[in-house]
Order: structure tokens, then C-alpha cells, then sequence
């Protein structure tokens, strides 16, 4: 199968087994769910983002080729593939929803993965492939894939470069010589000097403060969020519901809109039909969100270390950054 992609160009995939989870039910279902949560509060209707683009399914392919283009194992390879078929509609979103999220950890996703894919498909087609679903369940076997912030994963380094080329806020020319300057070794994600080290961290922190915990993404898991909350409670929606697709869910909404003044009224602060305000005061919608920023290592003649053993600004950015971030929203009447 050959795939174009955003970040990494023409690919050949032809792994069977890769080639059958692709084109799974619970990979398909991906490409109708927003990377973002929803795309009309916090994209410019003016990027060129094609459908597949800034979609759950193109990261999680995106992660899979960036492990293999560095020559990960084939079980981190698809436990790269698969780590967000637990997903809901409007991604994050789901933790301003349902009581077992975390606005600050955005948790909910994590801990609900194990339990969905075992519910699914797919371990009827791991095993059909000879591949263990425990094992690819297992974190501790695959540190490339995933490690605890500040450090650098596969999941970290793909979104954060897919959202900087589908908003413009770097040239493909700049992803790819920060690709090439990025190695791997002994389950490390490591940049070949400090120059590069602290251009993603810095490209990595603005992407955070624009979009991963700005204010227009505090908006967005607010009012959608309440939304939904809101649709629930009423049993417009079910929670299996969340697990379909961004459009099935807001198909759905949309056909309670007039019988609900309430509902109504969420659907507009959702649709930004109604102005909304950083109050910065205690008067108005307290939202949290989930912070993000890395520190990472780069090659040196001491060994390996890090952008913040070099640049001591850099650690104290990363304590201020970790914090979640708070607002408080004031919705006009």
C-alpha cells in the first residue's frame, strides 16, 4: 500500500498484518475523529488540511512510520499503531465529560486502552499474525514509543511536528532536517547536537502555549464538553455513542437543538456563535488544561545530556510549563 503523508512523504507499507489492522474497524473509525477535538474552535478554516490530515488515524499511522523509519521492533511498530484506537469523538475532549477524566492529565484515553482493545477486534488479528496482545499492551517493552514527559516518545515528536506543518508554523524543509539530525540509542529518542536539541524543544513549547493548552483549546473542552455532559444527562447521546465519530455524535445533537433552550444554547458557545472571554478572575468557567513540554537530550563530547544541563533557563521553563494550565471562561450573553 503506498501512503502519502504529511510529515513523512511517500511510504510503501507492506506488512500484512499492518496492512489488515489499517484497514480495521477501530483504525477506520480514527480518521472521523479530530486530533485537535473540534475543528471549529481551534482551526483556521484557512489551512489547507486535507480529511485525513489532522485526524487520530493520520498520527497513529504517522507514529507507526516514524518507528519504523528508525528501526524499531515490529511489535513497537504496531503498539505505536494502535495506541489511540481507545479514542473517543472529540479526542480530549472526552475528559470534561465523562467522571473518569482528568482535565489536567487528560487521562482518560490511557486508561480505558487496555480494556477497548481487548473488547475489539483486534487481538483476533494480532493472533492471527502470531503476535501476543499482552505484549503489545505492555509499555515497558516498547520505550521508544512512550515515556513520561519531559522526555521525548514517538507520539510526542509525530503530533507535535504534524500540527507545526498543518498550521504553517514550520517549513517540511525544517521537519526534515530536524528528522535527520534525530537518532536513536538504547531506547532514546536523542538529537546529534544541542542546536537541534533545543530548536524542537523551543518549536515543542510554542506549539504547546498555541495550541495543546491554550485558551481557545480551554474554550473548545469547556463547551464541548458541556455539551455533551449536557446530551448525556438528557439521553440525547449514550456513552457508546462518544466511542462512534465526531459527525455521528454531532448528528445527533443537532436534531435536539430546537426542543432544547439549553442545549441550544451549549451548541452555539460550541459553534463560537456566542463570544467568549478570558475573565482571568474567579467569575465565570474554571478549565484546566493538560501542559506539555520536553527536554531533550542531545549528542555531546561528555556523552549524552540535556537542554536543560546546558541552558539553565530551560529547567525552570520546564517546571512552569508542567503545571496545568487554568482559565477561567465568561461566556456573553
Amino acid at each position: 500500500m503506498k501512503y502519502e503523508d504529511r510529515v513523512y512523504g511517500s511510504c510503501l507499507i507492506e506488512d500484512p498484518l499492518v496492512l489488515e489492522l489499517i484497514h480495521s474497524h477501530s483504525l477506520q473509525r480514527l480518521r472521523k475523529i479530530d486530533q485537535g477535538g473540534y475543528k471549529p474552535l481551534w482551526t483556521d478554516p484557512d489551512i489547507d488540511c486535507g480529511p485525513d490530515d489532522h485526524t487520530r488515524f493520520a498520527h497513529s499511522l504517522g507514529v507507526f512510520l516514524l518507528l519504523q523509519k528508525y528501526g524499531a521492533s515490529r511489535e513497537e511498530q504496531i503498539a505505536g499503531l494502535l495506541h489511540d484506537v481507545s479514542h473517543s469523538a472529540f479526542s480530549h475532549c472526552i475528559d470534561y465529560v465523562l467522571e473518569t477524566g482528568s482535565q489536567t492529565n487528560h487521562s482518560h484515553q490511557d486508561s480505558c486502552f487496555e480494556s477497548y482493545v481487548k473488547r475489539s477486534e483486534l487481538p483476533c488479528i494480532l493472533q492471527k499474525h502470531g503476535i501476543d496482545v499482552n505484549y503489545v499492551l505492555d509499555d515497558a517493552h516498547f520505550p521508544l514509543k512512550e515515556k513520561k514527559l519531559p522526555d521525548l516518545c514517538a507520539d510526542r515528536i509525530d503530533y507535535s511536528l504534524r500540527t507545526a506543518v498543518i498550521f504553517k508554523e514550520v517549513f517540511i524543509e525544517e521537519v526534515s532536517s530536524l528528522l535527520n539530525n534525530l537518532i536513536v540509542h538504547d531506547g532514546q529518542w536523542i538529537f546529534t547536537n544541542f542546536e537541534y536539541a533545543k530548536k524542537f524543544a523551543e518549536l515543542f513549547l510554542m506549539l504547546n502555549r498555541k495550541y495543546f493548552s491554550g485558551f481557545s483549546s480551554a474554550v473548545m473542552f469547556a463547551s464541548v464538553g458541556n455539551c455533551l455532559k449536557h446530551a448525556c444527562a438528557q439521553g440525547y447521546i449514550t456513552q457508546e455513542d462518544l466511542y462512534t465519530t465526531d459527525q455521528l455524535v454531532l448528528d445527533k445533537l443537532k436534531g435536539r437543538i430546537k426542543e432544547d433552550p439549553m442545549l441550544n444554547t451549549l451548541w452555539r458557545r460550541m459553534n463560537k456563535l456566542i463570544k467568549t472571554i478570558d475573565s482571568k478572575t474567579d467569575s465565570g468557567t474554571e478549565v484546566f488544561c493538560k501542559s506539555r513540554v520536553v527536554d531533550p537530550l542531545f549528542k555531546c563530547s561528555q556523552g549524552f545530556l540535556r537542554v536543560s544541563d546546558v541552558d539553565p533557563s530551560w529547567a525552570k521553563t520546564i517546571q512552569k510549563e508542567l503545571a496545568p494550565k487554568r482559565y477561567v471562561i465568561t461566556y456573553e450573553r
